[in-house]
């Protein structure tokens, strides 16, 4: 898809928002943004021509230059977990076809190239005229190998610039996280939203509850794991008081969280929703109302739609269960190398496949239900969402998390099966007595598990097809 620039990306680099020796604070290294300009710049006259630039996405003031230093030179970012295995690793580089890897050792079988935060780069604030690929981001591979999925600068500028309205972001604001530089959450919203807005940032390193009460910032953005982590601190999280908006997404924010984390900062979260495919796409705003369990309206120029399993429209009455379907101008421009996977990945009348399920409201208010693949369980003909077994279950006042999930059952076809972790005494009869109090019976867990934890990736979604394999 080849469409118009659309303008400088990070606007707040070309001037007219001010400076500070501390506009960008990443894991304790401050820098202005004249001096990552500077730095980019100059490791931008060192790539130019590449056909593309692997960044081991460490959360160091050297991966944010290499990402910009990217984005100057007009070269597609392709940015690597750094835990990554050598199998996921070298998939990854292989596909996206990097000539240049920055932060590597050189054991990568790829040509390392060092960043000089402290070189300048001569020329002026440029960017490239085309909207080809800014970044390839590679999916989890829940179902294969990663796939790259190519995002263009103008959809990246639109889904930032509709956050922006949302949350009522600008450059008086100052972000605070500590979220991986390898993903949307943490990476394009986090780095290159502050890059747009102009907006401080700070980058905490690791998202401790300290870290966070320390850094006193106006607008803080976290994942479930990191929100609960803080509503346990009660000290810490009394600190946050004094910000003005904080943000939770990648996963579902336990209400139990939502209502703790409300009364002691006096912040209602902001939940959201999105992919990698699509970035954002649907949030709570900051003007308005912020329900637990809800990621809210679509953003500016973004359309919803929920599709049964024969592709027919559900109705939004706020109990339908069905696929979500999204389209608007941030979604991406396909899967490199994988014209079948794209072709699949879009209906034929051009909506995206989101492969989640979700319940819309008469108001417009989305609930993400989960993925149809794993939370949207089929038993004895009945459709039942995970996510909402999964909120009644925390609702008990000694539960501490839960998956739930659907198991083949000879008789039912599917039986929900609930991983708890439980703080207290309690037993997996009462908490299916529990949860059929308050759901429909035919909702309630066949078999409770309790465990002391749940396997979850680097963004804090639990890894569902690992509990399944358990069963």
């Amino acid at each position: 898809m080849d469409r118009a620039a659309t303008g400088p990306l990070l606007t707040a680099l070309a001037g007219g928002y001010g400076d500070a020796a501390d506009a960008l604070r990443i894991d304790g290294h401050a820098m202005s943004r004249e001096q990552l300009l500077g730095a980019a710049s100059a490791f931008a006259g060192r790539i130019a021509g590449a056909p593309a630039l692997a960044v081991l996405a460490r959360p160091s003031a050297e991966t944010v230059v290499a990402v910009v230093g990217g984005l100057l030179a007009g070269v597609p970012v392709v940015p690597l977990p750094p835990d990554s295995g050598p199998t996921e690793r070298g998939h990854i580089l292989k596909d996206s076809g990097a000539a240049l890897l920055a932060g590597g050792s050189g054991d990568e079988g790829i040509d390392p190239v060092a960043v000089d935060l402290a070189a300048r780069g001569g020329g002026s604030y440029r960017e490239t005229a085309s909207d080809g690929p800014a970044f390839v981001l590679y999916t989890s591979g829940t179902t294969g190998a990663p796939k790259g999925v190519l995002i263009s600068r103008s959809a990246l500028a639109a889904g930032l610039d509709g956050l922006a309205e949302a949350w009522q972001w600008t450059a008086e604001d100052t972000l605070v996280h500590g979220l991986p530089l390898f993903h949307v959450h943490g990476l394009l919203l986090g780095v290159l939203g502050a890059l747009r807005t102009g907006s401080k940032l700070v980058h905490t390193g690791r998202p401790t509850p300290a870290a966070y009460a320390e850094a006193r910032g106006s607008l803080y953005f976290g994942v479930p794991t990191v929100w609960s982590r803080l509503a346990a601190d009660e000290s810490a999280a009394r600190e946050l008081a004094s910000a003005r908006l904080l943000v939770s997404g990648s996963a579902p924010l336990p209400v139990p969280v939502f209502e703790r984390l409300a009364a002691l900062t006096g912040h209602r979260p902001i939940e959201r929703y999105g992919m990698t495919e699509s970035l954002i796409t649907v949030s709570t705003r900051a003007d308005g109302e912020r329900r637990p369990g809800s990621v809210g309206l679509p953003l500016p120029g973004v359309r919803t739609r929920l599709v049964g399993e024969d592709g027919r429209p559900l109705p939004a009455d706020g109990e339908t269960v069905g696929e979500l379907q999204v389209s608007g101008p941030t979604m991406f421009d396909g899967y490199l190398h994988r014209p079948e996977a794209t072709a699949e990945a879009w209906t034929a009348d051009g909506w995206f496949r989101t492969g989640d399920v979700a319940v819309i409201g008469p108001d417009g208010f989305h609930r993400i239900v989960g993925r149809a693949s794993v939370d949207l369980i089929k038993s004895g003909g009945y459709r039942i969402g995970a996510g909402e077994v999964e909120a009644a279950l925390r609702d008990h006042p000694a539960v501490a998390d839960a998956a739930v999930v659907g198991a083949p059952d000879a008789d039912l076809g599917q039986a929900v099966v609930a991983y708890v972790i439980a703080d207290g005494a309690v037993t997996g009869e009462q908490l299916t007595a529990f949860v059929a109090e308050r759901l429909s019976v035919h909702k309630r867990p066949r078999r409770v598990v309790l465990v002391e934890e749940l396997p979850r990736n680097a963004m804090g979604k639990v890894l569902k097809k690992q509990l399944l394999e358990r069963l």
